[in-house]
């Protein structure tokens, strides 16, 4: 009889473990999130006024933060949301935003496995990694949320993980560029990594091949500054964005005069960051986590793990200034967050450091670190649980 010859093995463009990531992470933030339609879908609003050939967004009441300009109300948070919504709006109408933050849950957190695999974490130390940016920190409970503040965090994290991959992986200088773009215009403090991000993709390259590296790199960030200016100018009349500062100007917890980001704050931002716990009571849920949020010190302490990073040397160096210059805007703002579980406008600044704790655990991964990596993500479960609970149920 003859034998039937062996089917070949499927091959696919990505690896499974990494496909199975990008699943788990999908459903472990879609089962947080329990079906949730955000009540503030500003990019939804926005993607909509894109469609009507408007800036200004049909302000449906005083639950959407929006600015007041003109006799309009405008949305002052950085637009690529509602860029990636804007054809599922187009199609769809009144989409959920939320389902929108989930997906980008799932790929920053995909990106933070990638990144450590490409800097020669083995795949069960790079599992560690990619949950403890999804759960260790406020990824997942951002995600499940989806509100616009929310998602902006969420984007801006991911587009910064997968430029972070990137920069290690193929650095091809156009893509590195155009992730970096995109999370600026999620989250305008990443405008300060671009520089950073040029030398990653030119380090170590022959002289030819970096200057056409950086030549695609300084293309691609040119045509994101001229649609930055265009879009100001659509809104305000003028090529710098105002929006912040017209909001500081009257929000209540803000001032008539200056600047949002003042020096004045900073001792108050490290309170918060460091500092800042839960209230503990002698009645269940015994443990609560206040609004104002809590210090990444008691959230997130497997960030620790960054410090004991070593090579290579150039990296380090890149990445910790990375993480300090996107986390400088933080520390001089005047608010926190506010209405947050930890600390939320650390996403700005933690795609960096867990790149750091991904080359800590390339040679090993203690099991002091991972029993602190485990007690940062079931502290983050704890936190999604409690906000589902007691502040926004599903």
């Amino acid at each position: 009889m003859a034998t039937v010859p062996a089917v070949a093995r499927l091959r696919l463009p990505i690896p499974r473990s990494t496909i199975a990531v990008a699943l788990v992470a999908f459903l472990v933030t879609a089962s947080l999130a329990h079906g949730r339609v955000t009540p503030y879908n500003n990019y939804v609003l926005l993607a909509q006024a894109w469609l009507h050939g408007h800036a200004w967004i049909d302000w449906p009441g005083a639950y959407i933060d929006a600015l007041p300009y003109n006799g309009r109300y405008y949305v002052i948070e950085a637009p690529m949301p509602a860029v990636l919504l804007l054809p599922f709006v187009a199609l769809f109408g009144a989409v959920n935003q939320t389902l929108l933050a989930i997906a980008l849950t799932s790929i920053g957190t995909t990106a933070a496995f990638a990144f450590a695999r490409r800097v020669g974490v083995a795949r069960e130390r790079a599992y560690w990694i990619a949950g403890f940016f999804l759960l260790g920190t406020d990824l997942a409970w951002a995600g499940m949320l989806g509100d616009v503040w929310m998602i902006a965090h969420v984007a801006g994290a991911a587009f910064a993980m997968w430029a972070l991959a990137e920069a290690v992986g193929k650095r091809r200088g156009w893509l590195v560029a155009l992730l970096v773009v995109c999370g600026f215009e999620s989250r305008f403090s990443l405008v300060l990594a671009i520089p950073l991000f040029a030398y990653l993709v030119a380090r170590d390259r022959v002289r030819a091949d970096a200057e056409r590296t950086l030549a695609a790199f300084g293309a691609v960030c040119g045509a994101g500054a001229v649609l930055w200016v265009s879009w100001n100018l659509a809104r305000w009349g003028v090529p710098n964005d105002i929006g912040y500062t017209a909001w500081y100007h009257q929000d209540a917890a803000g001032s008539p005069v200056g600047s949002p980001f003042q020096l004045r704050y900073f001792w108050y931002e490290v309170e918060s960051f460091f500092l800042s716990g839960p209230t503990f009571r002698a009645t269940p849920p015994f443990v609560v986590p206040e609004m104002t949020g809590q210090s990444l010190l008691w959230t997130s302490p497997a960030l620790l793990l960054a410090f004991f990073a070593r090579g290579p040397r150039t990296l380090v160096v890149a990445l910790w200034l990375l993480a300090a210059v996107t986390a400088a805007p933080s520390f001089v703002y005047y608010v926190n967050g506010f209405a947050q579980f930890g600390m939320r406008h650390a996403l700005d600044f933690e795609p960096f450091l867990v790149g750091l704790m991904a080359l800590a655990a390339r040679e090993r991964l203690h099991a002091t670190w991972k029993v602190l990596i485990a007690y940062s993500m079931l502290v983050g479960l704890w936190g999604c649980w409690y906000w589902n609970a007691f502040f926004r149920a599903p």
